[in-house]
């Protein structure tokens, strides 16, 4: 009994009577069910207590015609995409969950919550005071901008979900890209030349990202030049309201040369392949890595 109690709890601090009155006023615009699930686990450290007061805390801040699909979805609902929580409304959830679970929440370790689950499973390890699970790490247009050279208009990278072996990148086809008035008029016909594109700066990206040299140093962005693509198919149109899905992995990396295999598809459908990008690379100069 005393094992099972240790496993499913964790040691919290009563709440005063202040504390419990700014607590109550806190959670005014929450369900009845989320304000007995926090003060019930400020009573009990039930980590079981968890899963309604997140969800809760959530719901309090979505718009109301989005709440039904907060019920109605599992934990692979993503916050942004499926929930409409934009940065504002998430440090608002988040100081709101600081103050029911009292604990501190840095704001890095925001950067990598993307859907329920995330969420969940990163608050739990918080609350037991363990590391949180190792995930793929996830960039943001400003973040991919930021790291290689490319740039709107001619950045074909929404998102990269990057691990040591491989990079995802999405791209939505908004039919306003300029090219797409010549290409074709009336008929408008996303290049297969920019979803190979779109795969080599994918590929820069996974360089920049990833690679260090013996010494520590890392990737010049600026020193990167594509100069090859190999075995190249291309079996659908891809046209405005679609999304690219773009998938590279280093088959072999060896400076100056790193060679990847790449695939573009929408919605698991195969649209184009290379089997052979191959890029060269050089590292920053020492002064640029002694911070």
């Amino acid at each position: 009994m005393n094992s099972s109690l240790e496993i499913d709890s964790v040691s919290v601090a009563p709440l005063t009577d202040d504390e419990r009155g700014d607590l109550e006023d806190s959670l005014k615009r929450c369900s009845e069910e989320t304000r007995f699930a926090a003060f019930e686990f400020r009573e009990t450290g039930r980590l079981s207590l968890l899963p309604p007061i997140i969800l809760g805390i959530i719901e309090r801040f979505l718009e109301p015609e989005i709440r039904p699909k907060l019920k109605e979805g599992d934990g692979s609902l993503k916050l942004i995409d499926d929930l409409g929580i934009d940065s504002l409304t998430m440090m608002e959830i988040v100081v709101l969950v600081e103050e029911t679970l009292d604990l501190s929440i840095d704001n890095e370790e925001l950067r990598q919550l993307r859907t329920l689950d995330d969420v969940r499973e990163f608050l739990d390890a918080k609350i037991r005071n363990v590391p949180p699970p190792q995930k793929n790490k996830y960039f943001g247009v400003e973040a991919i901008s930021a790291a290689i050279p490319h740039h709107i208009p001619f950045l074909f990278l929404s998102e990269v979900e990057l691990s040591s072996d491989e990079a995802i990148g999405t791209y939505p086809i908004s039919g306003l890209e300029e090219f797409l008035k010549g290409h074709f008029p009336e008929n408008p016909v996303f290049p297969a030349s920019i979803m190979l594109e779109a795969l080599g700066q994918l590929a820069v990206f996974f360089l920049v990202s990833t690679e260090k040299s013996e010494t520590g140093a890392k990737v010049d962005p600026t020193k990167i030049l594509f100069t090859g693509c190999e075995a190249v198919r291309c079996q659908r149109f891809c046209v405005p309201g679609e999304t690219l899905t773009l998938t590279i992995k280093p088959k072999s990396i060896r400076h100056p040369i790193a060679k990847f295999e790449g695939k573009v598809s929408v919605q698991g459908e195969n649209a184009a392949w290379a089997e052979d990008i191959t890029v060269t690379f050089d590292w920053r100069e020492a002064v640029d890595n002694l911070a």
